[in-house]
């Protein structure tokens, strides 16, 4: 009964977070601004960090169906 939300809430972190990092490496490809207004050197590794927590999240969730 449970296992309905666990597979919701692990596809969408999982998509989410491959998307993020999708996006994030094609901003970095074509050398524009992953956050308006804040610093390459701070925004691509916060937006990194912020993909791969999500992805471990849906990863996660996927485990304890």
């Amino acid at each position: 009964m449970e296992s309905g939300p666990a597979i919701f809430a692990g596809a969408v972190f999982t998509v989410f977070g491959a998307a993020l990092l999708f996006w994030t490496g094609a901003r970095v490809m074509h050398r524009a601004p992953v956050a308006e207004g804040v610093r390459p050197a701070v925004a691509v590794p916060l937006a990194v960090l912020a993909g791969a927590v999500f992805l471990a999240l849906g990863v996660w969730c996927f485990a304890h169906v």
